[in-house]
């Protein structure tokens, strides 16, 4: 029997308690066989793999590369992914450069198709590194599917992390977080500002940004949110926030209590099996 991980409610206290058990449902949900399989798969060709056009001529391969960077969506954009390899980081209109999504950015660069002459797959360590990042995403994937909230907040406390180790500039680090989607959804929402906001210049949302982020939390730097004590506060301000939003759009209160009750009994009795 396959794991799925358990999320017994929303809110601040289903992410205290996925956060108290998230090292023993992870180990469970990755023993998954078919997991197991696709990352066998990919440590064994992943080696061989030379051109962007034969990653994605793998779909199996390709599956993997792509939900390493949480864009397994786009499994059947062949070209585009291919163009996106190819173009590597480098040159300034390289296709990755041009997309507001950094995440394709990220994919290029990881896999070095456009940007060196022997790409990155040969390297010995890159196997686990791309499987790492694979890991972390389809757990965040299947807790989303429980509750999307925890899904973006995990995500979020990783982002954070992985951004403030690079060295930049602290409005560089922003407009980083600012091209990833999940990670803009939560500080937007943290920080009380509309998804619409993303339509405001970009040069003003950095400043309204900064401004927020001084307010809430005290720092105009990602590298202090990134502290573990400071993703937390973002975190639940963007449960709270997130929460109170779901409400005001109509939910039944004493049937959602009565739903999270059921829920959570059960949730717990299934996760008891796992540890």
């Amino acid at each position: 029997m396959s794991f799925a991980p358990v999320v017994p409610m929303g809110g601040y206290a289903g992410w205290a308690f996925l956060t108290r058990t998230l090292d023993a449902q992870k180990s469970a949900f990755l023993k998954d066989s078919a997991i197991q399989r696709d990352e066998a798969y990919f440590r064994e060709k992943i080696g061989s793999v030379r051109t962007a056009e034969e990653l994605v001529s793998d779909r199996r391969l390709l599956n993997v590369a792509l939900t390493a960077f949480g864009l397994e969506d786009d499994i059947n954009n062949k070209a585009f992914l291919r163009k996106i390899l190819e173009d590597g980081t480098l040159k300034p209109d390289g296709l990755g450069n041009r997309l507001a999504d950094k995440r394709y950015l990220e994919f290029s660069k990881a896999f070095g198709f456009g940007d060196f002459p022997v790409p990155n797959t040969v390297l010995s360590d890159f196997p686990q590194k791309i499987l790492a990042r694979y890991e972390a995403r389809r757990f965040e994937a299947a807790v989303g599917e429980q509750n999307e909230d925890m899904r973006l907040a995990l995500n979020a406390r990783r982002e954070l992390a992985d951004i403030a180790k690079r060295s930049m500039s602290v409005d560089a680090k922003w407009y980083t977080a600012l091209g990833s989607p999940p990670l803009r959804q939560v500080i937007q929402t943290a920080l009380g500002l509309p998804r619409s906001f993303s339509q405001v210049d970009i040069d003003k949302q950095l400043v309204i940004l900064k401004d927020r982020a001084e307010s809430a939390l005290g720092t105009t730097d990602l590298k202090d949110m990134a502290d573990p004590a400071q993703a937390e506060k973002l975190v639940r301000l963007f449960l709270v926030r997130s929460q109170m939003q779901s409400d005001l759009s109509g939910a039944n209160d004493g049937s959602t209590a009565l739903t999270l009750l059921q829920q959570s009994q059960a949730a717990r009795s299934r996760l008891s099996l796992y540890l």
